[in-house]
């Protein structure tokens, strides 16, 4: 008779789980150790659970199967609540396994109850005993994958560990193949002719569509459709693609009559489909394999809605348009594009910086940009000015390779994301840029990616603040302390990331200039080949001061 440790490890290896993040201790301490020594599933041990669960929600998405989240019980598993909800919202598949107190209902050690905090808002739970693993695990993947991704959880009492499984090996794994359905042929019908009918179409393309990339660039060209993707959806159609109007983002919204929703939701993100951003009248046609964000904050409800998988609603519908040819980009589009981009250049142009000598977003992510070869490069982004220059910045013609917070707008995804990607993609070129602020909530994260080899390049975007920093924060590089009451967005001025990252196994390198950027950004890609995380501290100048706005919200993006 097999263990139940070892029965469970070589159980999750049947159904092709091939790396587990987390954070154990008693009891779960056990299965970790048990895995290591099996040397079948790579365990990859984590500081706090927080940052794990991103990493293992953010793996889900890159792999296209569950990701595996191992924490023991109580405080553990509220940690690792943030990558519950990542997932959930994000639609990414996640198991999470935790071990709870076997003294129930007496204040055990970090007693909780795990299955009753989590059934409501999970796709499936359940507690593991030696009788029921085959079952439940099958059950607890199914659930996590199929259909709409999301999350399950599997509790293990601390006294599972000391018992028996009554066979010696687990029972073969049982297919979870994705089930792939389409719209009916009447909705079919009247949506192409709805399209047949339009002159003025817009495809916005959401990360809902990323598994389907062939299949919506084949329908993008075929028809000259102009298209928009979402952040974490870009390269899904290359966005060095004439059709891409990413660079003339407000006109396109509110110029479009018809708009084709590929596996996006009518959120914040795509300004809940109203004026003024839209037109009034704008007709939305919601493409998604979840029923319940169809006709979600659209004003026609369900009309025009397809539930089905995108690659096969696409090429159902390739035939029913027949001979239809849009325009592509029209003139007005086609020179605000230009426009943009001209204005984008000159912020990225050092020499035509006046006034100050400080480096600025633009002017470093111009740099970088061609340092790295963008199919060989995945990017994550985080932070709030951070991110939102990152998008129009790093352009990208392969889809998955651009991750940043994402629905949620979370802060504190972006160490765990990395490392999630450099397991998932060892070959690729991670980097990772943060702002000072988004570093903060899981820089301890570096010592995981020195400790694993993960060889890869970080960046924080250093302005001394939240959003646009302070240009009165205290300064331990000169000495200086501010005598006022500093703001609730300040942050230590020049505070020494470089040094943290040395100190936690990687390279650091403090940057000042466009000189030392470039010789720093060659030295860590250098370094990062060979299994070192490097760290590049980039000091930039705060941004504008006065009253914060949500920018996306608030005015044009590029």
């Amino acid at each position: 008779m097999s263990s139940f440790p070892e029965y469970l490890c070589d159980a999750l290896c049947g159904y092709g789980v091939d790396t587990v993040f987390g954070l154990v201790g008693i009891p779960i301490v056990e299965l970790a150790d048990t895995l290591i020594l099996k040397g079948k599933i790579r365990f990859v041990g984590f500081r706090n659970e927080q940052a794990a669960s991103y990493a293992a929600s953010a793996y889900g998405y890159l792999t296209g199967k569950p990701a595996v989240l191992l924490t023991v019980g109580g405080p553990g598993v509220i940690h690792a609540l943030a990558g519950v909800y990542n997932s959930i919202s994000n639609k990414w598949p996640l198991l999470v396994v935790a071990g709870s107190s076997e003294d129930v209902h007496r204040g055990g050690f970090q007693e909780l109850d795990q299955v009753s905090l989590l059934s409501p808002y999970v796709k499936f739970s359940a507690r593991l005993n030696p009788s029921n693993v085959d079952e439940m695990l099958y059950n607890a993947l199914r659930q996590a994958s199929l259909g709409t991704p999301g999350v399950s959880y599997l509790d293990l009492r601390g006294d599972v560990f000391h018992q028996k499984c009554l066979r010696n090996e687990p029972e073969r794994p049982r297919p979870l193949h994705a089930v792939k359905y389409q719209p009916v042929d009447l909705d079919l019908e009247f949506v192409a002719g709805v399209l047949r009918s339009s002159k003025n179409v817009l495809c916005v393309i959401g990360k809902g569509a990323t598994n389907n990339a062939n299949e919506v660039r084949q329908f993008v060209k075929q028809f000259q459709i102009p298209f928009l993707p979402t952040p974490m959806a870009k390269g899904v159609v290359p966005d060095s693609s004439a059709l891409n109007v990413s660079s003339a983002r407000s006109l396109a919204l509110r110029s479009a009559d018809v708009v084709l929703v590929l596996g996006a939701r009518l959120n914040w993100i795509l300004h809940f489909g109203e004026p003024p951003r839209w037109k009034d009248s704008a007709v939305f046609i919601q493409v998604d394999t979840t029923a319940e964000d169809l006709g979600h904050n659209n004003a026609h409800g369900t009309t025009y809605s397809l539930c089905g998988d995108v690659g096969l609603t696409l090429q159902r519908l390739t035939p029913l348009l027949k001979e239809v040819k849009y325009t592509g980009v029209s003139q007005e589009l086609g020179d605000k594009i230009q426009a943009n981009q001209d204005v984008l250049r000159a912020k990225e142009d050092v020499k035509k910086t006046t006034g100050t000598t400080a480096l600025t977003y633009n002017q470093v992510y111009a740099m970088v940009r061609r340092c790295i070869v963008d199919q060989n490069t995945i990017i994550v982004s985080e932070g709030a000015n951070t991110m939102d220059v990152a998008r129009v910045s790093f352009p990208t013609d392969y889809p998955k390779q651009r991750l940043d917070a994402g629905t949620n707008a979370t802060m504190g995804v972006g160490v765990g994301y990395a490392i999630a990607a450099k397991l998932a993609h060892p070959d690729k070129l991670v980097l990772c840029i943060q702002g000072d602020s988004a570093f903060g909530f899981s820089g301890m994260e570096l010592e995981t990616a020195a400790r694993c080899h993960l060889g890869m390049v970080f960046m924080v975007m250093n302005n001394g603040g939240i959003y646009h920093g302070d240009s009165g924060a205290n300064d331990p590089s000169t000495g200086t302390v501010s005598n006022r009451e500093l703001a609730s967005t300040s942050l230590t001025r020049k505070c020494r990331y470089d040094l943290v990252a040395e100190g936690l196994g990687c390279r650091g390198f403090l940057v000042e200039n466009i000189t030392e950027l470039n010789d720093a950004f060659q030295k860590a890609l250098k370094i990062a080949a060979t299994g070192q995380p490097a760290l590049l501290n980039v000091i930039i100048e705060p941004g504008r001061q006065g009253k914060l706005e949500f920018g996306w919200q608030n005015k044009p993006k590029l």
